[in-house]
């Protein structure tokens, strides 16, 4: 079995092949069983294993393992960890082990990424990010491989934690500041893209103009919020998967407020994917796209890992020198 390290990980996700092969995979779909939950008991509070698995008969399976301790805070470590175990989906035989944080982070913006190519407006060019995460950090760089992306805008609960951002984006060669007015800047952007663990709505539906993409992806219990009752009702929705009708705090908030209900939701990102839906429609419509994150994302991810890497060592064989004769 391979052990493919972080940065290995992560130079073999760039974002256009990245959310190419999501795209096929939602295309093609794959099983997914319903995600495992199991709590941890400790004398700090504990944890939870969260085991999401997905296959491919005849092809791969995979299995991503996250535990989350909060209580990890207090001695100075991550409270979140996560590793993917890929296999043989013939034989069981195991693959390789990846880094189970690099592939979600990277396959939630490509996700998002995603779902703004058929949900964006074709000249969209301002991208208002809220969060300032791993996942925040990583969405102007998606959002430029669907979009042509020139104006960022950043927003975070902690002024100078966008401040910071900005100025990474900056040096990474986008034309990146911090605000601190959140509704003038979603009334100006093109797409809102929210990636945060917040459990009270940050959006308001009166900010959103005409032609507006929000995308919501932090929020994937039913505990939390990132955006009002309101743009559900002014917005065409759409989500990665219709878990996200269970699982989503915003989702289960406009239901219970009344201005969303199944009957409404105009698709999923398969159907999208398949073209049995239609995405945008014209350049007034409002979108909104509502992601709680699929194991199909974390296959795809794995996939393109994998088979890159074995391309690799494939061409790293292919030239070395033959062995001198004896």
């Amino acid at each position: 079995m391979q052990l493919i390290d972080t940065a290995t990980t992560r130079r073999h996700l760039a974002f256009g092949p990245l959310i190419a092969a999501l795209r096929t995979m939602f295309v093609a779909g794959c099983e997914l069983p319903a995600r495992g939950v199991h709590r941890i008991d400790g004398a700090d509070g504990g944890g939870t294993l969260l085991l999401m698995p997905a296959w491919r008969a005849g092809l791969r399976l995979g299995i991503k393992s996250v535990t989350i301790f909060p209580g990890n805070a207090a001695r100075g470590l991550p409270g979140l960890h996560s590793t993917y175990l890929l296999f043989d989906a013939t034989t069981g035989v195991p693959l390789a082990q990846l880094d189970g944080n690099e592939i979600t982070s990277r396959r939630t913006a490509a996700a998002a990424a995603l779902a703004a190519s058929f949900l964006a407006r074709v000249d969209a060019h301002r991208l208002l990010v809220v969060g300032t995460g791993r996942v925040a950090a990583l969405l102007t760089e998606a959002m430029r491989a669907v979009r042509a992306i020139d104006e960022v805008l950043v927003w975070n609960h902690r002024p100078a934690s966008a401040l910071a951002l900005a100025a990474e984006l900056r040096a990474a060669g986008f034309a990146a500041r911090a605000t601190d007015d959140l509704a003038a800047s979603v009334a100006s952007a093109d797409i809102v893209s929210c990636a945060t663990l917040a459990t009270a709505a940050l959006i308001r539906g009166e900010w959103l103009q005409p032609g507006t993409h929000l995308d919501l992806i932090g929020s994937f219990t039913p505990q939390m919020r990132e955006a009002d009752a309101e743009c559900f009702a002014r917005g065409r929705v759409f989500v990665d998967t219709e878990e996200a009708l269970a699982k989503s705090g915003d989702v289960l908030g406009a239901i219970a407020a009344g201005t969303f209900g199944a009957e409404r939701l105009q698709g999923t990102l398969a159907e999208l994917c398949r073209g049995t839906r239609a995405g945008r429609g014209d350049a007034t419509e409002r979108t909104l796209f509502k992601a709680v994150g699929s194991a199909l994302e974390d296959l795809a991810a794995a996939e393109l890992v994998f088979d890159a890497r074995q391309r690799e060592s494939l061409c790293s064989v292919a030239s070395k020198p033959d062995d001198p004769a004896p």
